[in-house]
């Protein structure tokens, strides 16, 4: 037997109204979110594109951390090379103090060269700019006092005088499909979000375990405090009364959702190819998830069955769904849904019932 976790995943897209309303409206979603159970908020970093609203995601998170009280939070990700990491380092102290310790701090190189070109950061060298800002900014979390000199960042005894709430520091995601960069996340002992089909989803987790085990105790793991990582994978979902009406419905969203995923590419005269505006093939290929209660209940069973995952990070609020369909979708999830695998949501208390899925 085996227990699940859900998450939120978010772009916070650029809708056509206020931007004051747009961040006011994810904020209540967000409290509905906390009130249902779900473990963590996770929110993009991307800049230039109506993908992303919130450009600097800790800011965000700021009024996340005030306007709840359990829900854990933090980005997916922070794209390191666009980070003094000493600064970022303070920021993730700041925020970790401000929740009472609910910080959760996903980190990557960034997938597009465009916004990386934007800040001057070459697209070829953003892996080993990466790697060594989070070196950076692990010492800083754990130490009084931090020097480094690198290839690209130099650090002349710098005093940290803020300490993160949790010890040693916040837990680190990782979010990826290439399986050299899997089993990377697994040596340093970070939480896993990876992509794709749960075929995909399983042969990556079964390398990142191994790599886990292999190096939890090591000096290289950067989550010594985390005694089981969450291994897990995002999907668009959208719950409606049945499932024509839901089909019906989500369609165009997903389409609006892939124009503001593309609109940056386009201005590069280019496309990124991992993606389709045809929700049925998207439902098809597992990275949307639509329909009634019931058939949504079945896909996240399949989910974990045939992953090997144990956490699913989900897409509530995405392309033209508006704030009312988006609500009463994550209503329909926690409530029919998530009590079947969730024994901690707030529809399984309600139901007074559980039924834990299949390991």
């Amino acid at each position: 037997m085996a227990e699940f976790a859900f998450g939120i995943f978010d772009h916070i897209e650029r809708r056509d109204h206020d931007l004051g309303e747009l961040y006011e409206g994810r904020l209540r979603l967000l409290e509905l979110a906390e009130q249902a159970g779900f473990y963590c908020y996770h929110v993009a970093e991307h800049h230039g594109t109506p993908l992303g609203m919130a450009p600097s995601p800790g800011i965000f998170l700021g009024a996340v951390a005030q306007r709840t009280r359990r829900i854990h939070f933090g980005p997916l990700v922070y794209l390191l090379p666009l980070y003094n990491p000493i600064r970022l380092a303070e920021e993730i102290c700041m925020l970790d103090q401000l929740s009472g310790g609910r910080m959760e701090v996903g980190v990557g190189r960034g997938v597009s060269p465009f916004e990386l070109a934007y800040f001057n950061v070459p697209f070829l060298e953003s892996r080993e700019i990466f790697e060594e800002a989070l070196d950076v900014i692990v010492a800083a979390l754990r130490n009084e006092r931090i020097a480094h000199r690198g290839e690209h960042y130099n650090v002349r005894g710098f005093p940290m005088e803020l300490r993160p709430k949790q010890t040693p520091n916040p837990p680190f995601w990782y979010a990826s499909s290439n399986p050299e960069h899997v089993v990377y996340a697994g040596r340093r002992g970070m939480n896993l979000v990876g992509v794709g089909t749960a075929a995909l989803l399983s042969k990556s987790a079964a390398a990142f375990r191994g790599a886990w085990s292999e190096h939890h105790r090591r000096p290289e793991s950067i989550n010594p405090q985390v005694a089981e990582p969450k291994i897990g994978a995002v999907r668009h979902v959208y719950v409606g009364p049945d499932d024509s009406a839901a089909m019906v419905q989500a369609r165009p969203a997903y389409k609006a959702y892939y124009n503001n995923l593309q609109k940056l590419w386009r201005d590069f005269y280019t496309v990124e190819t991992h993606f389709t505006d045809d929700l049925d093939l998207a439902c098809r290929h597992e990275a949307a998830i639509v329909g009634s209660p019931g058939a949504v209940a079945d896909a996240v069973g399949r989910f974990f069955e045939e992953s090997g995952c144990n956490y699913l990070i989900l897409s509530f609020a995405w392309g033209s769904l508006s704030q009312e369909q988006s609500e009463r979708s994550l209503e329909l999830f926690a409530s029919k849904v998530m009590p079947q695998f969730a024994p901690h949501s707030a529809g399984a208390a309600a139901q007074g019932r559980v039924r834990t899925a299949r390991a």
